[in-house]
């Protein structure tokens, strides 16, 4: 499926939707949740995660676990729900260090491996699905400094939603963490879209395919059907948020 670039009607929706601010306390924190539930559901799902949206749910507002399903799916769903807090308070400050993404993946990991979590790979990984190789354990701090460091330059040339989409992409290239990757990278992604004033960004399982092939894409030196994709994904979400506001 082709995704055209959505950057121009994220400006017209932003505008609308910054028409509505500031919200209301009560309806900030009901968003919030709302988003909570669907960015947990949808980021594990992509990675293989058995939950469904009405199971992840109740294992996060009620706790109770789903007769039959993976613990690890519930270590998950209870870390993704811990980590999505985490980018909601960082996002009250610009940037992040990477102390922060360090402290996302221990949020997300430490359930399931509590030796791991928060720490950088000390060996090689394999990226199922495509030719490309990360880079070896020996420089994932050096690349995670430099990569930390660039984005100073580029807070101040990129649209928000394009940064989020950069931010995203830098990760995935090196890859820093024995698992969990994706998850610290979409909830990477969220914090930037959250500091500059957008909602966050959601990708549907449905378009999981769709959401792989753009990223092999950009192993082969074409970004743009990434960014395009992004883009949607940002201006789909979007387009959910302002309804909500306008219900309630």
């Amino acid at each position: 499926m082709l995704y055209d670039s959505k950057f121009s009607k994220l400006a017209e929706l932003k505008n609308e939707l910054d028409k509505y601010r500031p919200l209301k306390p009560d309806v900030l924190k009901q968003l919030k949740e709302y988003f909570r539930i669907g960015l947990t559901y949808t980021s594990n799902a992509v990675e293989g995660n058995t939950l469904t949206e009405s199971e992840t749910k109740v294992v996060i507002e009620d706790g109770i676990t789903i007769a039959g399903k993976p613990v690890n799916d519930h270590m998950e769903t209870l870390g993704h729900s811990d980590a999505y807090d985490e980018i909601c308070e960082l996002a009250k400050k610009r940037g992040f260090a990477e102390q922060d993404i360090l402290k996302l993946h221990r949020l997300f990991y430490h359930r399931i491996n509590e030796n791991e979590a928060g720490h950088y790979r000390k060996t090689g990984v394999v990226i199922t699905g495509t030719d490309y190789i990360p880079p070896p354990a020996a420089k994932v701090p050096s690349e995670m400094e430099r990569f930390v460091k660039e984005l100073q330059d580029l807070r101040n040339r990129l649209h928000p939603v394009e940064l989020a989409a950069h931010v995203h992409l830098e990760l995935a290239n090196i890859h820093p963490f024995v698992d969990g990757n994706g998850r610290v990278e979409r909830l990477l992604m969220n914090l930037v879209l959250l500091q500059n004033g957008y909602p966050i960004a959601i990708i549907p399982p449905v378009v999981r395919a769709d959401y792989i092939t753009a990223l092999v894409k950009t192993n082969h030196g074409n970004s743009v059907p990434f960014f395009n994709f992004i883009s949607c994904m940002a201006y789909e979400t979007m387009k959910d948020y302002i309804r909500i506001i306008k219900q309630m």
